[in-house]
């Protein structure tokens, strides 16, 4: 049995609006291989540089890990321009143009779905429920690391960072998705695989919100935001078995 930090009552939620990295999509399965790609371009390929890149924003090379609530795990390609852009000479700019069209291009590596990805959202849809994803990404890299599996039908609203909702922990994204919805966001579940998901619920005044381990975040980091922690989307069918 799912044990949740306070009840939860399946007939209230009628939507779910899902974090795309780490929670739809394997994180680092992902996104290691695209930004070991982008550093070498910018670094020119200097190892060091490329390396120093990514710890800075918040790779662990010790553990070989994103870590949670770092700017790669919560921030948007402008968050990581800034910081990438005085480190190579380049402007904030030519480097978020640079990542956004590397990201969303699978040359630089192929998206990798979380366990039973689209079963579980077709499981969801299948209930009922309003299907939403809200990402840092950019909008075109919903479409370019989602279209491979069979699922980008089953969402009734896509967003990121850069569609004009604005970006997370703020509420504008969740708060969107009820405006096109026409449901109230105390109908909504927010799942995700950071605290900036979780806060985002929490600052649009969600009915409930679900942390899942597949991305970058450990459950003691997720657990103090979260009504509950799953293990991956696989396991939120239960919820309303």
């Amino acid at each position: 049995m799912i044990r949740a930090k306070r009840p939860f009552d399946a007939s209230k939620i009628k939507g779910i609006v899902f974090d795309k990295d780490g929670t739809l999509l394997d994180f680092h399965g992902t996104w290691m291989p695209k930004l070991r790609a982008a550093v070498s371009e910018l670094a020119n390929g200097d190892a060091n540089v490329a390396l120093t890149m990514l710890e800075i924003v918040g790779f662990d090379s010790h553990q070989n890990r994103v870590l949670g609530g770092s700017v790669l795990a919560a921030g948007d390609n402008r968050d990581i321009s800034l910081i990438w852009a005085p480190l190579v000479n380049q402007s904030v700019d030519r480097v978020e143009a640079l990542l956004n069209k590397m990201f969303a291009d699978s040359t630089y590596g192929d998206s990798v779905a979380v366990k039973e990805l689209t079963p579980s959202l077709n499981q969801l849809a299948h209930l009922g429920l309003v299907l939403g994803v809200a990402t840092m990404d950019s909008e075109a890299g919903i479409k370019a690391t989602l279209s491979d599996f069979g699922c980008l039908h089953l969402f009734d609203y896509a967003v990121g960072y850069d569609s004009g909702f604005g970006s997370k922990p703020g509420p504008g994204m969740v708060l969107g998705f009820c405006q096109h919805t026409g449901l109230k966001p105390e109908e909504v579940m927010v799942v995700g695989d950071n605290t900036h998901d979780l806060h985002m619920g929490q600052s649009a005044g969600v009915g409930f919100n679900v942390g899942v381990l597949t991305g970058t975040s450990t459950r003691s980091e997720l657990i103090t935001d979260a009504d509950l922690v799953l293990d991956s989307i696989a396991d939120l069918r239960a919820l309303w078995a």
